[in-house]
């Protein structure tokens, strides 16, 4: 028997007819498969990954303006658009995953994409010809096809990227059973570990990857994570007759639009006080697959219309899907719908966090880089300060800030999700304070001793650890928070869907980030001005784009406190045994 067809043979034994995972029923499969056993291979997975994915991302800003010879802003923006644009195509992914392919054969899939894009970027900076020529002063000058290949790779690595970020942590999580309490308390520190991986990939990219990629030379530099990112398919393959799959639920866009529809034909009818008179199936299992049923709640009232019977809503005694939905139905949107406004609020806190592989890039290229007197650390390894903060705070938050809290709050994860997001944010504003000052007084050095014109000024780099490691902290609760937070708060079928969602807040806060960058420059280079981000920064005003991040920030989290506090929580109907 192959390997596919096991997996096809495992995925209907250990699946009820909901398509939910049958762990109760069950037992051999419960002690054979998942929990921490399973966990290694996806977080080896993951952790292979995410040293391809920053193995780009960490140096790519420095790529595009020497080896591309792109302008500050151009390159700037090129690689928050291509960030983006790694976060947007995650919607692809978990749709594919959530309608028909499942998170497994969604990973796989996609990660074959990821293998082929990296294969390309690394072609693109090796093979004479399609490698930018430079002239004896080190400035290159690229043709139109050597960086189409370029852009290409890169954007192919963005739709891999698409299938994976959505499914891998949800697929981890799903490893753990929530009927169980022993098992549903460790999911709770599956997402700890791993962001925690993540970073371990990352700090192998900021470190040694940009020294090789700065010292050695960039077709080693995108080698090296193209041999990652097969690495991780090995990985992800290595663990297959460990998982608990689970099947797709169909699509939710169509019971998304079932429940408008209904709905909108419905908008005269009146909704019943008795909310136990609205539509629901009779037995214990939800007619969403891969689903519980979900208990009624009070709130966007207008959407229960879709689950009052009416005479026209049956023919023949069947169901019309587009004129009647079922509670559960009605509570998948409304689930949806309430977690926008939380997921809007990510969209400043990711702009904030967007700005490592970027202006804080380019400020550091204006610093001393020297460490001795012979070696000097590349600007963009500054962000391994931002990875070992993560590695230091999750074990940190995990063992001692949470078994702390949880004498005093009495729940399992010390703090609520809401309440962890809620500290990163506060965190993240006193990173861009850091950043900002640290500018101020770097510019006040400048002008005090007419360094202008000065390559590298005698300050040294290691001024900006403080702002990395502030971030590297808020990660740890607003990150990680958001993770366990869509997780836990989608429903069931559309857990990958909203794990792209929160997902998008990344996609977002770099296109703002692009925009308040075009925007502040259009509007201060004007009357022939420097401008606040000239190519030069000795003469511009970097400290008030970071001020402005900061107020930004401070105005988001007063909007999420207000959010926050009336933000209902799902509830699943406990089946009656």
């Amino acid at each position: 028997m192959s390997e596919i067809e096991r997996l096809l043979m495992e995925e209907e034994d250990i699946h009820t007819k909901d398509g939910t995972t049958d762990y109760q029923n069950r037992p051999a499969i419960k002690k054979n498969t998942g929990t921490w056993k399973a966990c290694p291979y996806i977080l080896g997975n993951e952790c292979c990954e995410r040293l391809a994915y920053y193995g780009i991302n960490t140096n790519l800003v420095n790529y595009l303006k020497f080896q591309l010879n792109q302008r500050n802003v151009v390159a700037v923006n090129n690689v928050t658009n291509w960030s983006g644009t790694c976060y947007v195509t995650p919607l692809l992914g978990a749709f594919l995953a959530v309608a028909y392919l499942g998170r497994y054969w969604t990973i796989a899939a996609f990660s074959i994409i990821y293998v082929f894009g990296m294969t390309l970027l690394t072609l693109s900076a090796s093979l004479q010809g399609l490698k930018p020529p430079c002239d004896t002063n080190n400035v290159c000058h690229p043709t139109g096809l050597q960086a189409g290949v370029f852009f290409m790779g890169l954007y192919l690595t963005a739709l891999g990227t698409g299938g994976i970020k959505p499914c891998v942590s949800s697929f981890g999580a799903d490893q753990f059973d929530d009927s169980d309490e022993a098992e549903k308390k460790n999911k709770g520190s599956f997402f700890n570990w791993f962001y925690f991986s993540i970073n371990i990939g990352a700090l192998v990219a900021s470190s040694v990857l940009v020294w090789i990629q700065t010292n050695v030379g960039w077709s080693w530099g995108f080698g090296i994570p193209a041999v990652a990112m097969a690495l991780a398919v090995v990985s992800f393959f290595s663990g297959t007759r460990l998982y608990r799959n689970q099947r797709p639920g169909g699509s939710p866009l169509t019971r998304i639009c079932q429940v408008f529809v209904a709905s909108f034909r419905k908008f005269r009818v009146k909704v019943p006080g008795d909310k136990s008179l609205l539509y629901e199936t009779a037995d214990e299992e939800s007619v969403v697959k891969g689903s519980r049923k979900l208990d009624h709640t009070k709130e966007l009232s207008f959407l229960d219309k879709a689950a009052v019977e009416t005479l026209s809503d049956k023919i023949k005694g069947l169901v019309m899907a587009w004129r009647l939905c079922t509670v559960t139905q009605v509570e998948e949107l409304k689930s949806l719908v309430r977690l926008l406004p939380i997921w809007a609020t990510g969209i400043i806190f990711s702009a904030v966090y967007s700005q490592m592989g970027t202006l804080f890039v380019l400020q550091g290229n204006t610093m001393d880089l020297h460490v001795t007197k012979s070696f000097e650390i590349p600007s963009a390894s500054l962000s391994l300060f931002d990875t070992i903060s993560v590695i230091f705070w999750v074990p940190v938050y995990d063992r001692l800030i949470v078994p702390f809290v949880r004498k005093f709050t009495k729940r399992n994860n010390g703090f609520t999700q809401l309440q962890r997001i809620a500290i990163g944010l506060v965190i993240s504003i006193f990173a861009m304070l850091a950043a900002g000052t640290l500018e101020l007084v770097r510019l006040n050095e400048v002008r005090k001793h007419n360094y202008y014109d000065l390559k590298h000024m005698p300050m040294s780099i290691f001024w900006q650890v403080p702002q990395y490691f502030i971030i590297g902290c808020a990660e740890v609760f607003t990150f990680i928070g958001q993770l366990e937070f869509f997780y836990e708060q989608a429903p069931d079928a559309m857990r990958s869907l909203c794990s792209a969602l929160s997902l998008t807040t990344a996609a977002l806060g770099s296109y703002l980030s692009t925009m308040l960058v075009n925007i502040v420059t259009d509007v201060s280079t004007r009357d022939g001005k420097a401008g606040w981000i000239p190519d030069n920064l000795n003469y511009g005003h970097l400290h008030y784009f970071f001020w402005l991040l900061a107020c930004l920030s401070v105005m988001n989290l007063l909007f999420y406190l207000l959010v926050a506090r009336w933000y209902t929580y799902k509830r699943a109907v406990v089946p009656n045994h």
